[in-house]
């Protein structure tokens, strides 16, 4: 079977692997891919959001899955697209993937639904809005109604920073039309826990969980970026919590999507805090594999990922078993000089090719490209995800971190603490 995966990030690399495993995968298109997915798929010059193009190359290729990557053309109804062509494809419907599009939509969905998530209002105007922060207290958080490449979400540690926060948002629209209307929400204390799951309709298949690292400097700090690392299992938390994040987060949600009229086919992602007292409660979904958490999980499944893609599309998801190793796996992101913010690009990259060939190690490419010569250059914030993988945290750590100091560019830069808490 003939595969179309679309995006062009390490999230889609890691995809592109595990699907190439698959004895059913035949030739496995990207659009429009990158430089690392390159070497083991056709790269197809389509953008993400050129709907009309994309259905078209999969009735001319006769594809028989699209596989979608990417928040934005979930958000824009890709999948509506392929469907209306009778193209089979795996992500949520327009109307389902609106639990990641709309922030004032998941937290309504989840207060009616009485889902644990912390205290919030909306508001569509700034002068309401401002009002309503004079009346709060830092740490506070500040988001972005719509998608903003996850860099939409400001946890705010003074009053001061809030307003600003409020002010880019809503009145310089720095994240345009994203930001029409803003989410403030009540700051949790705790650790962060993702949790990923495989859904179609109300049976939910949830993958190992794993933590991200969003803060672009050590110790947490700094701006939000979209993920420095992340690592997969979670040794240091009970799998009490983790279970009950299931139980009472996750299935419900996808529950009351059902009842909604709006049944989640795909990846659902559950952001989730733990509490001091161990409590799981809801900070986001996403309708889509997290980047870079996916880097850590697909390592870990046993499992035909092309079987269990086919069987979400086909409504048969709950008749298959999904086996997942007990290897861990940890990423670190190499990022350029400046990321979040402005970067260079097209800076050589060295070193590639001794750690792409080492057993221990997987390097999934983010932002890379070719040059005239042949070369892999950097072309994106995030440039690569290195992963390390061993039979426990501490090993997976090592190795990941072995490997990325083999690579380098000119300004590279990344965590030096990714996984450091599993280890305390």
């Amino acid at each position: 079977m003939d595969i179309l995966v679309i995006g062009g990030g390490g999230r889609e690399h890691a995809i592109v692997w595990a699907l190439n495993k698959s004895p059913k995968a035949g030739h496995i298109y990207c659009a429009p891919g990158n430089a690392g997915i390159g070497q083991i798929a056709e790269c197809v010059p389509i953008a993400v959001n050129e709907f009309d193009k994309l259905t078209a190359f999969a009735l001319e290729k006769k594809v028989g899955l699209v596989v979608v990557g990417p928040d934005d053309p979930l958000a824009e109804g890709i999948v509506d697209a392929f469907e209306t062509k009778e193209i089979p494809v795996f992500g949520p419907r327009k109307n389902a993937a609106e639990i990641e599009g709309s922030k004032t939509f998941m937290k309504d969905l989840l207060h009616k639904y009485s889902i644990p998530t912390a205290a919030y209002e909306k508001f569509d105007n700034y002068d309401a809005a401002a009002a309503y922060l004079n009346t709060q207290q830092a740490p506070i958080v500040i988001k972005a109604d719509g998608l903003a490449a996850g860099k939409g979400v400001t946890v705010a540690h003074s009053m001061e920073e809030a307003h600003q926060a409020l002010q880019d948002i809503m009145v310089s629209k720095v994240f345009g039309e994203s930001g029409a209307q803003v989410v403030i929400e009540q700051f949790l204390q705790g650790q962060e826990m993702s949790i990923l799951s495989f859904v179609d309709g109300e049976t939910v298949r949830p993958m190992p969980a794993a933590q991200d690292h969003k803060q672009v400097f050590d110790g947490d700090r700094g701006p939000n970026t979209g993920g420095m690392g992340t690592y997969s299992p979670l040794p240091h938390i009970d799998p009490a919590i983790i279970e009950n994040a299931i139980e009472h987060i996750i299935k419900p949600t996808a529950k009351a999507m059902v009842a909604e009229g709006r049944p989640f086919r795909g990846i659902l992602f559950a952001g989730l805090m733990i509490q001091p007292d161990g409590t799981p409660t809801t900070v986001e979904f996403n309708a889509r594999f997290g980047d870079p958490e996916t880097q850590v999980v697909l390592p870990r499944l046993k499992s035909d990922l092309l079987e269990i893609f086919l069987a979400a599309v086909n409504g048969t998801l709950a008749d298959v078993e999904i086996e997942w190793s007990d290897e861990a796996a940890v990423c670190v992101v190499l990022a350029s000089e400046g990321y979040p913010a402005s970067y260079p690009k097209g800076l050589p990259i060295e070193g590639l090719e001794r750690s792409e060939i080492e057993k221990d190690a997987l390097v999934f490419h983010a932002g890379t490209a070719l040059n005239a010569e042949g070369q892999f250059v950097t072309s994106g914030g995030r440039v690569l995800g290195v992963v390390g993988l061993g039979s426990g945290i501490a090993e997976a750590r090592d190795k990941a971190y072995e490997h990325a100091e083999r690579i380098t560019f000119s300004g590279k830069q990344n965590r030096t603490d990714i996984a450091a808490k599993a280890l305390v």
